[in-house]
């Protein structure tokens, strides 16, 4: 039979308060640093989300918009879809709709539409064939659903596009004089 002491049955019994205590706030501060970096982590994440409009969507929409309205040969301004259906006539500011006329190498002629509207798919930024029937459908693609708002106009007779972003970002793209 072994003999005991104080000093073995006090190890024998658990962990001293001391020790309880410091497992305990080393515990505290091993969460408290975690929370530090979830929350800095998910700021990170805002601010990119954020900035995700500018550096990926923008450059996509200004390079179409600089092929489409580049190789145009001819465009008009209309106040929105329904103006331009209802035959009125073409403005020079404030327009959502910018019809683009295009000469074909044989000589014909085409026409597509550029237009911020909400066709029932969602409001953005849509490309549209004219069909040779001249019967408006659907929009044939989406150019992007992430603008806020767009509108064309032309200035000192330059047509100029103002996209409005998700953040509250104003971008203009300014391209050929008016034809």
């Amino acid at each position: 039979m072994m003999r005991t002491t104080p000093k073995t049955r006090r190890r024998c019994g658990g962990y001293t308060l001391m020790e309880l205590s410091l497992a305990m706030a080393v515990g505290i501060l091993v969460a408290g640093m975690s929370l530090m970096l979830f929350n800095q982590q998910m700021a990170f994440i805002r601010i990119f989300r954020a900035q995700d409009f500018l550096t990926r969507e923008a450059p996509l929409i200004n390079n179409y918009v600089i092929r489409v309205i580049g190789t145009a040969e001819s465009y008009a301004l209309y106040k929105d879809m329904d103006s331009m259906r209802n035959g009125d006539g073409a403005v020079l500011e404030d327009a959502t709709v910018l019809v683009l006329r295009f000469k074909e190498a044989d000589g014909t002629k085409r026409a597509s539409i550029l237009s911020f509207e909400d066709p029932g798919t969602g409001s953005g930024l849509y490309y549209t064939v004219i069909p040779d029937s001249g019967v408006l459908g659907a929009p044939d693609w989406a150019v992007s659903k992430q603008p806020e708002a767009v509108k064309f106009a032309v200035e000192q007779g330059v047509l100029r596009m103002r996209l409005s972003g998700p953040n509250g970002e104003e971008l203009v793209y300014s391209g050929t004089q008016q034809l």
